[in-house]
């Protein structure tokens, strides 16, 4: 979570000019009475840093301040642990919202100065922190860094990760976990991480964010703070993310670019507001579009709504990531202060599950893929090996081909009856296999999965799965594999088939790119 810190009475030019005027009494309102409060300010987190032996770093331009928190907050948890405290305080000068002072033409009639809002480049200070204060249900929060303007109106921001949160909790609770990145790779106690989540709430987080403006230095005195001059905290942006970790990471990569192929068209008005639940018409403005975006070569998903984006990508090659991000509450015609926030959690955890239940009815490609690899590689089923059906194979064919036949047979087959069948699509005589071959086949056929023997009996009975596979395959290829090959045997005569003339106008690209010079 990114969230707004600000003094709801500072927000507009005749809001500063009473608090100057009225609140402090002095005779006119300029932005020269800021440059002390500003002086002040810096001055006591300079203060603040030395008694406490904080480092304050100067942030370079394009530099990641990230990377920057990383390495002190790994030089802080090997001098301090888990201790609670202030881990650095960075400066950055970034463009900020800011009062100036501007002669306009007055009520009066006369020309005099007056407050107008503006924007600036000024210093903005990062107060990174360790929160490991035990109690009992709000915290700890893990690392989190409150942002502070140094000039008028002082606003600020707060960075909040709720899977640190999480974290810092389970560790209290005494539950084993494995991270994974911003997420969980495993959990001893699943249900009782769901519980934790599902607890974080706006009165953790305001608490927490209470308690660190108190002990922080502020650039409001306490006789401003008791006027009511104090920070109120409102959403800039929220992160709703679902991380599923797959129990088949070598098949996640492959699953996922499926359903991106599959789903190019969720960006589509019809299609975005089935996922965030929005009516949207012509007049709604937003742009919709679906993007595949890559860095290096793992590609993400992005739905756009208005301000807000729904993300989805392979995580670290171990879980697929759901991501719902609202940067705008007011998209959804929720306002943005922290009270709404069990609202805006509702709304971007429902479009994650509305995604993924699209989703899940196009998987059969990753499905397939499964059922093929398991069908023409060997297989080992409780200690027993079976060898592969391969596609190829005359006689994979002549066993499937004969298994078709029985799908319709309501009390299934003997090896008798599957012998029979076989023999003729395999050309031969029945009393030319053995028993024994039999017997191999219908083991191999078995442990596959694609028949199931029949309690108490010697019959057989074709699976579901295995008439959908066996049945595929044999069209597959009787009608494409087979007659596909000859017409682009070389012997075969050329001009009699779009297949073949297709192929031969692409091996001749093939071979002048290979022939042209470089």
């Amino acid at each position: 979570m990114y969230l707004n810190l600000y003094v709801a009475k500072l927000q507009t030019p005749a809001g500063a000019a009473w608090f100057f005027t009225k609140h402090r009494g002095k005779p006119v309102a300029s932005s020269a009475l800021m440059g002390p409060m500003t002086q002040a300010f810096v001055e006591g987190l300079k203060q603040y840093a030395e008694r406490h032996t904080i480092p304050i770093v100067h942030f370079t331009h394009g530099q990641r301040k990230d990377d920057v928190a990383a390495e002190y907050r790994a030089a802080y948890r090997r001098q301090h642990g888990d201790r609670e405290g202030v881990v650095f305080i960075g400066v950055a000068q970034e463009k900020a919202n800011v009062m100036r002072t501007q002669r306009q033409m007055l009520p009066t009639g006369h020309v005099g100065p007056t407050l107008v809002r503006s924007t600036a480049m000024v210093n903005q200070y990062y107060v990174y922190i360790q929160d490991a204060d035990k109690w009992p249900s709000e915290g700890p929060f893990g690392p989190l860094f409150i942002k502070f303007s140094s000039y008028f109106p002082y606003t600020g921001r707060v960075c909040l990760n709720g899977h640190e949160y999480a974290k810092c909790q389970l560790k209290k609770l005494g539950v084993d976990f494995e991270s994974l990145d911003n997420g969980f790779r495993s959990c001893a106690d699943p249900r009782k991480l769901q519980a934790v989540c599902d607890g974080l709430g706006e009165a953790q987080i305001q608490a927490v964010i209470d308690k660190w403006l108190k002990h922080l230095p502020q650039p409001f005195t306490p006789e401003d703070r008791a006027a009511g001059y104090t920070y109120a905290v409102s959403m800039l942006q929220v992160e709703c993310a679902l991380t599923q970790v797959l129990d088949r990471p070598d098949r996640g990569r492959q699953l996922f670019e499926s359903l991106i192929r599959e789903h190019l068209d969720m960006g589509r008005p019809d299609q975005v507001q089935l996922i965030f639940d929005r009516r949207i018409t012509k007049c709604t403005p937003s742009r919709f579009r679906t993007r595949v975006i890559r860095q290096g070569v793992t590609p993400s998903l992005h739905i756009d709504y208005k301000h807000s984006r729904l993300k989805q990508y392979h995580k670290e090659g171990l879980a697929l990531r759901t991501e719902t991000t609202v940067n705008d509450t007011r998209d959804f015609n929720i306002g943005r202060s922290l009270c709404n926030l069990s609202s805006v959690r509702r709304i971007g955890f429902s479009a994650n599950r509305r995604l993924l239940s699209v989703q899940s009815l196009d998987c059969d490609p990753t499905l397939g893929t499964e059922t093929a690899q398991r069908i023409n590689r060997p297989i080992t089923v409780d200690q027993q090996r079976a060898s592969a059906l391969r596609f190829d194979d005359p006689v994979t064919q002549s066993l499937f081909s004969a298994l078709v036949m029985f799908f319709v047979v309501p009390n299934g087959f003997v090896q008798r009856e599957l012998r029979a069948a076989f023999a003729a699509f395999l050309g031969t005589f029945p009393d030319q296999i053995t028993s024994a071959q039999m017997t191999y086949h219908l083991r191999r056929l078995r442990l596959h999965g694609l028949i199931i023997r029949l309690p108490h009996s010697h019959r057989y009975q074709l699976t579901d799965q295995g008439y959908r596979a066996v049945y595929f395959e044999t069209r597959l290829y009787a009608h494409v594999f087979q007659p596909g090959l000859a017409r682009l045997h070389p012997d075969a005569l050329s001009g009699n088939s779009r297949l073949r003339n297709a192929f031969d106008r692409l091996d001749d690209q093939i071979r002048l790119s290979i022939s042209a010079p470089a």
